[in-house]
């Protein structure tokens, strides 16, 4: 890991309009969501750096528009200099993104889906062929290169849409909940990927909820807590006087303690 800045993220803010149905589901009048909230943040050059947080915390809004996705209602995030916001071209050339949300299309086959992926990167033939076989070899996926992804595992259609989002050779590579759904053998196969990808220099962020993931992979931490960025540090830092878990619910204890100090305050 250097201490080159290769992403650097000042003020992402993302709101979303609700509708009456969401409303009446989460119980409230407001008629927009704040996901994202002025968040703050920078990963360096070689290392995996793990955004950590509950469900809905805003964490898969956060990747998205780091991936350009979807556009921030404000701030901007810079990756290798590109950003997300006036140059999205450019930030797409340099990224790989894997979100559990992406839906492969069922009637293609991963052999058709790896050479469309790598035209539309402009990857020549015989680079994306050498690739291909390196990585279907890699994750088994040799075997069903022409089945139909309508007829795959999950597992299998997850290795399939890991090895698609890298058909470019990305050195940035924007993982959204890496192991969500797999069993423990596929999980541990791109667990296990991800470190070789760090050892080859790639620096991965990556989204998850997952304690031991984090322990196991990432040098850096961040704590994402209603859209906010609560607390950024190394891994080392965090868990010196006790395991991940143990602290990431005493910044919960703290943060909910303080909130309700502010109420209680304002109230008066």
């Amino acid at each position: 890991m250097s201490n080159k800045v290769i992403l650097k993220a000042e003020g992402l803010r993302k709101t979303f309009k609700l509708s009456k149905k969401q409303q009446n589901i989460q119980k409230t009048k407001e008629k927009v969501k704040v996901a994202v909230d002025r968040l703050d943040f920078e990963a360096y050059e070689g290392e995996i750096f793990g955004i950590l947080g509950p469900n809905g915390a805003g964490k898969t809004t956060t990747l998205r528009m780091l991936s350009t996705l979807i556009k921030p209602d404000s701030g901007d995030a810079w990756i290798d200099g590109a950003s997300i916001v006036k140059n999205p071209e450019i930030v797409r050339e340099k990224i790989g993104f894997l979100t559990s949300e992406l839906k492969l299309e069922e009637f293609f086959t991963p052999n058709y889906l790896f050479d469309f992926f790598s035209e539309l990167h402009g990857v020549k033939p015989e680079e994306r062929d050498a690739r291909k076989k390196a990585m279907f070899e890699r994750f088994a996926i040799d075997e069903f290169a022409e089945v139909k992804v309508a007829n795959m595992s999950t597992g299998m259609k997850q290795k399939t849409s890991l090895v698609i989002s890298l058909v470019h050779n990305p050195d940035i590579i924007i993982f959204d909940e890496p192991t969500n759904g797999l069993d423990v053998l596929t999980a541990r196969i791109v667990t296990d990927f991800l470190q070789e990808l760090k050892a080859e220099g790639k620096t991965i962020i990556l989204s998850t909820h997952i304690f031991s993931l984090v322990e196991k992979l990432c040098d850096r931490v961040g704590i994402v807590m209603d859209g906010r960025m609560v607390v950024c540090d190394t891994l080392e830092n965090l868990t010196k006087d006790c395991d991940l878990e143990d602290k990431f619910f005493e910044i919960c204890e703290n943060l909910t303690s303080s909130e309700d100090n502010t109420k209680e305050s304002e109230a008066r």
